[in-house]
């Protein structure tokens, strides 16, 4: 929001804010998606906490000027520390009208829209399905600080000299857009003028063509009377360190590569290509120096199938998909957890059921991941909860796979996936040590047995190869100890009930529970995923306003810290937000027996605080309301 602490006496005054909000969309071709990454960069170098929300069209070349093709970049930055991309939008750019009606609801009264006027035309309004031209509604010019720019015309004016065809010329706008943007919240234009030049460099006119339209969106705004102020927001107040922008699936691919290093295991990775899952693949195959095998294979269940086989040879084993893919992976999951093998399965969640909504967050797939497995199949399940989370889960992961030589699925979405938020680079000497020994061989005179098992229940990895270690796999039942084919009853109940104690003893060696706030009182908001930051940010506001209420965030979903039972008796009302219809709400009621209120919300979009807020606020009212009533009839 914008809050004005101090002006300056010029003719266009510079006001100091404490955060700003800014949503950059038009068609998928119109570079928003590279706007906003410039700005989120230049931000965070400016000193900024920083956070962001990209949103693309769901199918693949939506048609240009339709409202499904629109595409969105919002990014918060902030001189305080920030958990969200921002609730309501104190400045909206759009390229057309269709960028205009999908995303002018979510700009506060008296915040600034500002249109590509050359964008607004019949045919254009046709295909946003609008009559008129929106711009010129009255409840628009009363309702919000409009500023119609001729970006196009400006643009092609800018870059005239450079001989560009006029398409070329035209794709030049986003870089308009980003000079006026950065004129009017004070970035800084070097960043993004070295970016240029590396990525252009060998196409020296659209290089100095992409720099002309970037600096005349500056001096447009620099020199038109539209603008009476300016804003500036000061550099945040961060923890000290070594910090750089991060998203969660790049900060996924770097967890897995730190954790392949730490327990010295070349890291395998066999995906298929998923929305939002790809760009882990992406990353990953930059990094071949750290001893990474990437495998693309030719769908889901080869990818699974090829990492069972890396984690059986020896390696760190790593598969990932979202919901659809890891319905196909089901059955060799199955297989993975009746081998005893250590890797890793990564879900990145999106909207469902089957191809859903894959460019939008949903948070769908947790019974999945608890139960989508025929028989009796227990796997350790973690859920990142921002994107800076999203490496020192992948390392944890890794970790709990080789000391109980188990399956282990990492829950992250889109949501996580696509957003970015300054990252704290870890030292090295910090991170967690990971031992992935194994039977040397040979050097007992008692037979080696497959399935014996240490403190962690887990049994020995023993490598292929490996001299007097020969033992038999498969997916049938094992005999205890030997790992033969076994169908007796008491053998089969005793496998199954070991591989459940196995995931179970888990929770010995992870955290207890933490909580913001009291560890008892009236209400307890508990949640997962990429909910942390909205979660978070509205029980802060909540409890400034006076309400009681404590908030704890769950990251171990299976099994969860040894203390959420006693947590959760701990507190009168139990508030469960969920980007879905209440699942995780379902499995505290089944394992713990305490009442569990939903917060539900299946749009594709995250929480806003605002709603959160609401929620809270209402059911702080009503538990005063009921213990007011039942004093008063106490006393009557």
């Amino acid at each position: 929001m914008i809050d004005t602490s101090n002006s300056s006496s010029t003719s266009k005054t510079i006001e100091t804010v404490s955060g700003i909000t800014v949503r950059l969309c038009g068609d998928s071709g119109d570079g928003m998606q590279l706007l906003g990454t410039q700005l989120t960069n230049t931000s965070a170098l400016a000193g900024n906490d920083v956070a962001t929300f990209p949103d693309f069209p769901a199918e693949i070349r939506a048609p240009r000027g339709t409202r499904a093709g629109v595409s969105g970049f919002q990014v918060q930055f902030a001189s305080r520390e920030i958990f969200t991309p921002g609730d309501t939008l104190d400045a909206l750019v759009v390229m057309n009208p269709a960028a205009m009606v999908t995303n002018l609801s979510d700009l506060r009264k008296g915040g600034i829209l500002i249109a590509n006027e050359d964008g607004f035309n019949d045919k254009e309004y046709k295909l946003a399905k609008v009559e008129s031209n929106p711009l010129d509604a009255d409840v628009i010019e009363q309702s919000y600080r409009v500023v119609r720019v001729a970006m196009t015309k400006l643009t092609r004016e800018a870059v005239s000299e450079f001989g560009l065809s006029t398409k070329f010329a035209d794709r030049c706008k986003n870089f308009f857009a980003m000079g006026l943007v950065y004129w009017l919240f004070g970035r800084s234009l070097d960043p993004t003028l070295r970016f240029i030049e590396e990525k252009f460099s060998k196409k020296p006119d659209i290089m100095n063509a992409n720099i002309a339209a970037l600096r005349a969106g500056w001096a447009f705004g620099e020199t038109t009377e539209v603008f009476g102020e300016s804003y500036q927001v000061e550099a945040a107040k961060l923890a000290p360190g070594t910090y750089r922008n991060i998203m969660g699936n790049q900060a996924l691919a770097w967890g897995l590569i730190a954790a392949s290093s730490v327990s010295k295991k070349e890291m395998f990775y066999g995906t298929y290509p998923i929305t939002p899952a790809s760009d882990i693949l992406h990353e990953l195959t930059r990094f071949k120096n750290f001893g990474v095998r990437t495998f693309q294979a030719e769908d889901e269940i080869a990818a699974i199938g090829a990492t069972i086989g890396a984690a059986f040879g020896g390696s760190m084993a790593v598969t990932a998909s979202s919901g659809p893919g890891i319905a196909l992976k089901g059955e060799a999951m199955g297989l993975g957890i009746m081998l005893e093998l250590p890797m890793i399965i990564i879900n990145v969640q999106r909207g469902g059921p089957s191809t859903g909504l894959p460019t939008k967050t949903e948070q769908s797939d947790l019974l999945q991941a608890m139960y989508g497995r025929n028989g009796e199949a227990p796997m350790p399940i973690l859920a990142p909860r921002s994107p800076g989370d999203c490496f020192d889960m992948a390392v944890e992961a890794w970790r709990i796979a080789v000391e109980c030589m188990v399956p282990v699925m990492v829950l992250s979405d889109g949501y996580i996936a696509n957003g970015s938020e300054p990252w704290k680079i870890p030292d090295v000497a910090d991170l967690p040590e990971i031992s992935c020994t194994h039977p040397a061989g040979g050097e007992s005179e008692e037979p080696f047995l497959p399935y014996s098992r240490n403190e962690n229940l887990a049994r020995p990895w023993a490598v292929p190869g490996t001299p007097d270690l020969m033992h038999r796999l498969g997916g049938l039942e094992k005999e205890d100890g030997t790992g033969n084919v076994s169908y007796d009853p008491d053998n089969h109940q005793h496998m199954v009930d070991t591989r459940a104690a196995k995931v179970a003893k888990i929770a010995e060696r992870i955290p207890d529970q933490d909580v913001f706030g009291n560890t008892s009182g009236d209400i307890l908001v508990i949640s997962w995923g990429g909910t942390y930051g909205a979660c978070l940010t509205a029980v802060a506001r909540c409890r400034d306003a006076g309400h009681d209420v404590s908030h704890a965030h769950i990251r171990y979903m299976n099994p969860m810290p040894a203390n959420i039972g006693e947590l959760l008796g701990s507190f009168r009302t139990i508030l469960v937000p969920e980007l879905n219809s209440g699942q995780l709400r379902m499995l505290l009621r089944a394992e713990y027996l305490v009442d569990c209120i939903g917060i539900n919300k299946i749009q594709g979009k995250p929480f806003a605080v605002s709603e959160l807020v609401d929620e809270i606020t209402h059911h702080a009212t009503t538990r005063r309301q009921d213990a007011s009533a039942r004093r008063t009839a106490k006393v009557g």
